[in-house]
């Protein structure tokens, strides 16, 4: 897609001049930009009934880009591949939150419903926020961490209970 391709150099170029780190924009513009082709086709998947497709496309793409491409990186490179402290200490648990997250539909059967996949969005908006408010410093990111901690974690944690407890009985 060479729209993509377009959108990543441009969101790079402009993230750089803003100053951010490289990690900051891999996670969040080179990530977004080379994900286009499956969100694309998960949405077009959806809109034709192929509900299992776009489930089958999203997880695959997600195992595959965590075990095929970054084994695969580890492995030519020399020497391995360095990961940055930020990401061990925020990023993989935001990864890990998002796979628990997922984990009453998974275990239920149940349907994603649209409430649900808006707040996977807003999750996602949430998380990048912050990226950007902490690569800059910004003096609104101690107050935005507290509102997410006290308000957002705690929701989503009684959801999840709520989800998994309700789909038991």
């Amino acid at each position: 897609m060479q729209g993509a391709d377009w959108f990543v150099t441009a969101a790079v170029s402009v993230a750089s001049a803003m100053g951010l780190s490289d990690v900051v924009i891999g996670l969040t513009i080179v990530a977004a930009g080379t994900s286009m082709p499956e969100v694309a086709t998960s949405i077009m998947a959806a809109i034709r009934g192929e509900r299992d497709i776009a489930i089958g496309n999203v997880v695959g793409s997600n195992v595959f880009n965590i075990l095929g491409c970054l084994g695969a990186t580890a492995l030519i490179a020399p020497g391995g591949i360095p990961v940055a402290p930020s990401i061990l200490n925020f990023d993989v648990w935001i990864m890990l939150a998002a796979a628990l997250a997922c984990l009453p539909v998974f275990l239920t059967g149940r349907e994603i419903a649209r409430w649900e996949g808006a707040v996977f969005v807003g999750y996602y908006v949430a998380y990048v926020a912050y990226l950007i408010l902490a690569a800059q410093n910004h003096d609104v990111l101690p107050a935005f961490s507290r509102v997410m901690m006290t308000f957002v974690v705690p929701i989503t944690i009684v959801t999840l209970v709520a989800s998994l407890l309700r789909a038991r009985h």
